[in-house]
């Protein structure tokens, strides 16, 4: 299965959905190490906070694409797209973020609305869905599954269930980001951003994700690449180069009189730059100084060769405070919600 690359992915919310009472303080408390959890006695309760969660979401992708027409017609020919990529990563200071459905759990023997017939009227919301079941449910859940109505099922009787949970929670939440940022990843991919669609660089984003215990990535665009944070909210640029990529930089270098050293970097990848003082290109005026911005590359072969490094990101690129997942714990756990 290929590793897709969300075009942004960052903790949300998983929501639990039973009757009993004891049973999902139960599963929130064996859940919660890992995931935020969102809690509900009835289908209709929860249905109600989905579709007011929905409405926020579609706000705040619409914040980022921007569809226009020409005043002269509205062929389709002359359609306009205007992406807002800057908005992608300055979701860090969004304090809501966190509190996104991407998960449901649900029991399907529920008095009233049962489980099934939640998922049914979800169908139009993208987040991904887990049915709970008894053993005299099977039937019930692959004929939901077989009709696209959820995702999984489990019976709540599994004594594995709590260790398939954590393994599919995580997939899901990527999944549904995954779906979420689809439209903007094919724009986006038709330009210097075809590496989302690479499985090589997901895979490579996933590794690095767990090796330094990143919470959440962001595509950044210039230089190209992708934005971490950890859960204390500090950030770590990931800069990604082409040959392509880095002969631009040579050039726009050569232009400026830059030193023999720098130039025969760039020009035999043995460099990769990030110029975060200077708009992302080197200027006469770095000077000597140019070694502190550059990096020795590290190579990630896909469906072309990738040149990459981690950069610390300077404080101006964000222009504000970031809304860490440290601090959303602290405040779910002080009754401060949001």
């Amino acid at each position: 299965m290929q590793n897709n690359l969300p075009v942004y992915q960052h903790p949300a919310l998983t929501v639990l959905v039973d009757d009993s009472q004891s049973f999902l303080s139960s599963l929130s408390f064996q859940l919660a190490p890992q995931f935020g959890c969102k809690t509900f006695g009835d289908g209709e309760a929860a249905l109600h906070w989905l579709r007011e969660a929905e409405k926020k979401r579609a706000d705040s992708d619409l914040a980022t694409i921007r569809v226009n027409y020409d005043e002269d017609g509205d062929l389709l020919e002359r359609r306009n797209v205007s992406l807002y990529l800057d908005r992608i990563y300055r979701t860090v200071m969004d304090r809501q973020r966190f509190d996104t459905p991407a998960v449901l759990v649900v029991d399907y023997a529920m008095p009233g609305m049962n489980g099934v017939e939640l998922c049914a009227l979800c169908q139009d919301m993208p987040i991904k869905k887990i049915l709970l079941t008894g053993q005299a449910d099977e039937k019930i859940a692959i004929n939901a599954f077989n009709r696209k109505l959820i995702d999984c099922f489990i019976s709540k009787s599994d004594p594995g269930a709590i260790d398939f949970l954590r393994a599919e929670i995580p997939r899901l939440q990527r999944a549904f980001f995954d779906e979420r940022t689809h439209t903007l990843k094919d724009l986006l991919a038709r330009h210097i951003y075809s590496y989302l669609y690479d499985p090589a660089v997901g895979e490579l984003t996933e590794e690095l994700r767990k090796r330094y215990r990143f919470v959440e990535h962001y595509l950044f665009p210039n230089p190209p690449g992708i934005l971490f944070f950890d859960e204390r909210g500090r950030a770590t640029l990931m800069v990604i180069e082409t040959a392509e990529g880095l002969t631009a930089h040579y050039e726009i270098a050569l232009d400026q009189g830059a030193p023999q050293e720098l130039l025969s970097g760039l020009k035999e990848f043995r460099l990769v730059p990030f110029f975060s003082d200077t708009a992302g290109t080197y200027l006469k005026e770095i000077g000597d100084a140019w070694l502190s911005y550059c990096l020795p590359p590290q190579v990630c072969r896909g469906r072309q060769t990738y040149y990459w490094a981690l950069f610390d990101l300077p404080a101006h690129y964000l222009q504000g405070h970031v809304y860490s997942y440290a601090e959303y714990q602290l405040d779910r756990q002080a009754g401060g919600t949001l």
